[in-house]
């Protein structure tokens, strides 16, 4: 008698239709056979249970997912989209990303893709301005964006933080940023810190007369968040910066709403994400991750370096970054999935961690000049201080545009030199 119903979710012979929902899935089965671990794989994720039933409902080939290709040690599993409920991340993740994780009949699972049919992403925003927006806003045409952290990331005051801001913007960076777990701290209160900000960047800009912003950390507790973003809004702020995945992503649902209303552009921390992704064989990518995050409508995200010192291969970055900026993407087997975002906007990558200017041009060779770039101990370690730090850094950039040798541009200019002369082409690990 059969007792379980596992292979009835492999069909070999499915062709999804334009509406699925296409997860790839790298797979490896403990003490089942490939064909009976995809097919448990797409059970688990939709319609089925462990056993046989005695009744089912009418419409269970609706709402059954299908492993449709096996390659390997990859599955495609396709979704019908009626089982998904519109504008509903949390919903979604719970089935491609839910229970399938804990089965024991797999020893490593790791979701690598997902393409979303344009009936699913049709629910959400998106980004509110997208990569031209967020340049109209900063005034800035075809460089890179720039920013940094206030190093060390806490410990500073709000009034120190705010001198550093200073420092900062008039050495030439257009943003300056909270770090991911700087929020509201004895020593630093984050209305403090918003105040003293928003009167250095009124300084900053009329001394410079090009315009300035800041990535604020309003991450916290929905509601906390909410009254943090109105607060940036009324202080003149044009962005609100989220861990996007320690607040979950139906809290960025909700503050993708209240920053619409105020028109600010969200920016992406991704902190916590090396929990999910780092381990190649099993977990959540970092691309599915941030392709979500550019559905909900972040308006730039953390991507990573390839060159600093955090991980991420240069194709998986690079992977992301056209996963977040371009329209549309063609499949590559076993890798990534078609993906057409129709009118959806841009999402600006952003590259941080171990950025100094010795290393700007590899990084613009890499990904482009449509990237935010963060350099925050890379200025604020400079021998002359930040502001010469900040300084060299739009030296290195003005060089990498110009297609001038580093080392030939610094013989002209001190800052850009004294950073060669401490860090070289070092990449930190």
């Amino acid at each position: 008698m059969k007792t379980d119903w596992y292979r009835d979710f492999v069909d070999l012979k499915y062709r999804p239709s334009s509406t699925d929902l296409v997860c790839l899935f790298r797979f490896e089965p403990s003490n089942v056979s490939r064909t009976e671990a995809a097919g448990r794989i797409a059970s688990e994720s939709s319609a089925g249970t462990w056993t046989t039933l005695s009744k089912l409902p009418r419409k269970i080939e609706g709402v059954m997912a299908r492993s449709f290709e096996i390659m390997g040690n990859h599955v495609k599993v396709a979704y019908p989209l009626e089982i998904w409920e519109p504008g509903n991340v949390p919903q979604l993740l719970s089935g491609i990303a839910g229970n399938i994780f804990g089965m024991k009949a797999l020893e490593n699972l790791r979701l690598v893709d997902v393409s979303l049919p344009a009936r699913y992403t049709s629910h959400f925003r998106g980004p509110e301005f997208g990569i031209e927006g967020l340049r109209r806003i900063l005034k800035v045409r075809r460089r890179p964006i720039t920013g940094a952290v206030a190093k060390p990331k806490i410990g500073w005051s709000a009034e120190e933080h705010a001198r550093i801001a200073y420092e900062t913007w008039v050495g030439g960076f257009d943003l300056v940023k909270d770090d991911e777990n700087l929020t509201s701290a004895s020593f630093n209160r984050f209305e403090n810190r918003v105040r003293l900000c928003s009167r250095m960047r009124d300084r900053a800009e009329k001394e410079t007369g090009l315009r300035k912003s800041a990535l604020i950390n309003i991450t916290g507790e929905t509601n906390t968040m909410v009254g943090r973003a109105r607060f940036l809004h009324d202080h003149g702020f044009e962005y609100a910066m989220i861990d996007v995945v320690t607040v979950g992503f139906a809290a960025l649902q909700t503050l993708r709403e209240i920053c619409h209303d105020y028109k600010m552009a969200i920016h992406a921390h991704r902190a916590m994400h090396a929990a999910l992704d780092r381990n190649p064989e099993h977990g959540v990518s970092m691309l599915v991750l941030a392709k979500v995050c550019r559905m909900i409508g972040v308006d730039q995200i953390h991507v990573g370096t390839v060159l600093g010192k955090l991980v991420g291969s240069r194709k998986e970055i690079i992977d992301i970054r056209d996963g977040i900026t371009r329209t549309r993407i063609s499949s590559r087997r076993n890798e990534i999935l078609k993906q057409n975002w129709g009118m959806t906007k841009a999402t600006l990558p952003v590259s941080s961690g171990g950025l100094h200017p010795g290393i700007i041009p590899d990084v613009l060779k890499i990904m482009g000049n449509d990237i935010a770039l963060l350099v925050s101990g890379g200025i604020h370690g400079h021998p002359s201080g930040t502001r010469a730090g900040a300084t060299a850094a739009m030296q290195a950039i003005n060089a990498t545009m110009q297609n001038t040798p580093l080392r030939e541009y610094a013989t002209a200019h001190k800052e850009l030199r004294e950073a060669l002369e401490k860090w070289g082409r070092l990449r930190p690990q």
